[in-house]
């Protein structure tokens, strides 16, 4: 039986402001407060609350038959907090249907996961954090920014204990093979792949309201006619894309959302169903190892990373930023940490590309490549100052690896003891001697204390 696996992203851009080479070393707040409250709010009103409305209305129409996936960034997540709750709120609401799975991705939505495993892991963890917080998932499948991926990050990704991961079905890495099944990391089998169908993706997300596209106009019927008419065996269609695609990308006067909400009728007369990525991970077994040597994306018709680290001037800020990933670890100032999650943002190095698509790429502020990157290195200089102020540059990489060091031992000694005294609460509690009890952790309390002294 075929299956459809639906996904939305959510992720916004945190607008820079305009930051002079004078005010480097003066002015540490580097953004356009203005731009963000409005394109938030705009992407909001045309997008987020009538696409995730129709959501609602969805997993509610059709008795649990409709699943969707969703996943958001934690910079995303920041913005909705100040300037759209109400999104937030309807995501609570599709959350309480039951037919939603939240997945998770870095928090930055930044290319760490190229560069330092160490901060990839860590913003990893903090998002997986604020995924259970706000919607009580623990997520069990992971998404990369722009949905990139290779062997090694495949690895890593396992090893933080996810048992799938979305992976973009570029041409080059299946070759003969099909998107429509279940495959697994070339590094480590016990992670399941899922690979997006981009021509069906895209048929909703980038062509549904071109009337000069020759399947114009597009409806559901149609739609689900082309999944059903694939070759029996192959189960899994993945549709990935971003949920400002239902409202921004394809205004919602071309009916996208009309189109959205027939789907699953369509399906359930087909015998189509729709999967959450964790039930498929866990059903359906993999058919083989997709090898993917090189990082793939899901951005441009390469499917590369070369949108973000194509050229001389990307790689100079990427590296930059990146210089001082130990310092900003170590430091405990919250305006550095936040700076550094906003200054990580994929979209930094994509305004730098000079790279021709044949797509209109919207640089908001900046008139050329060459200007995103002499803006964005002016914020990056003072941000960089700072960041030295705390840890001086004449502190080598070897005492930060031994501070590094010592901090990671203090936590897993933590969690050594937290674990002890969680062991000697159950003991306790099964033997029910209360004054015992007491006793006991009260000698532990003055161990602890010790360890840590």
């Amino acid at each position: 039986m075929k299956t459809i696996c639906l996904y939305f992203e959510i992720h916004q851009i945190t607008h820079l402001k305009r930051y002079r080479f004078f005010e480097i070393g003066s002015d540490h707040y580097y953004y356009d407060d203005y731009a963000n409250e409005q394109a938030i709010n705009e992407v909001a009103e045309r997008s987020y609350i009538p696409a995730l409305k129709a959501l609602i209305e969805m997993a509610r129409d059709n008795g649990g038959a409709f699943k969707v996936a969703l996943s958001i960034s934690g910079v995303a997540l920041e913005q909705l907090e100040i300037y759209a709750p109400s999104v937030i709120e309807l995501l609570q609401e599709l959350n309480a249907t039951g037919c939603c799975e939240f997945i998770c991705e870095p928090y930055s939505h930044g290319l760490s996961s190229l560069i330092s495993e160490e901060c990839f892991r860590e913003e990893v963890e903090r998002m997986r954090n604020k995924v259970k917080d706000y919607f009580g998932q623990e997520p069990k499948v992971f998404r990369n920014s722009s949905l990139i991926y290779d062997n090694e990050i495949g690895g890593v990704v396992a090893s933080m204990g996810f048992k799938g991961m979305l992976v973009e079905g570029a041409k080059h890495i299946l070759g003969w093979k099909s998107p429509h099944y279940l495959y697994h990391c070339a590094e480590n089998p016990e992670l399941k792949l899922l690979l997006r169908d981009f021509k069906l993706s895209d048929d909703i997300s980038l062509r549904f309201s071109n009337s000069e596209w020759n399947e114009y106009p597009l409806f559901a019927d149609k739609y689900i006619g082309w999944i059903a008419s694939m070759p029996e065996n192959e189960q899994v269609i993945n549709i990935f894309m971003e949920l400002s695609a239902l409202g921004m990308y394809q205004p919602l006067s071309s009916n996208i959302l009309e189109f959205i909400k027939a789907l699953p009728v369509c399906a359930k007369q087909k015998g189509i169903t729709f999967s959450t990525p964790t039930e498929i991970v866990t059903k359906l077994k993999s058919v083989d190892a997709m090898d993917v040597p090189y990082p793939v994306s899901w951005v441009d018709e390469e499917r590369d990373i070369s949108p973000w680290l194509g050229n001389v001037m990307q790689r100079e800020a990427f590296n930059k930023l990146y210089s001082v990933a130990q310092r900003v670890y170590l430091c405990d100032d919250k305006r550095i940490k936040q700076d550094w999650d906003y200054l990580q943002a994929s979209n930094n190095f994509r305004f730098m590309t000079t790279k021709e698509t044949g797509v209109t790429l919207d640089r908001v502020i900046y008139d050329s490549p060459y200007d995103a990157f002499t803006n964005y290195m002016n914020i990056l200089a003072d941000f960089l100052a700072r960041v030295d102020a705390l840890y001086p540059v004449d502190v080598d990489n070897e005492e930060l690896s031994a501070l590094l060091t010592t901090i990671q031992n203090q936590e897993l000694e933590i969690e050594s003891l937290t674990a002890e005294v969680e062991e000697l609460k159950k003991e306790l509690e099964r033997a029910g001697h209360g004054g015992l009890k007491r006793e006991v952790f009260s000698s532990n309390s003055k161990k602890s204390k010790k360890h840590k002294k």
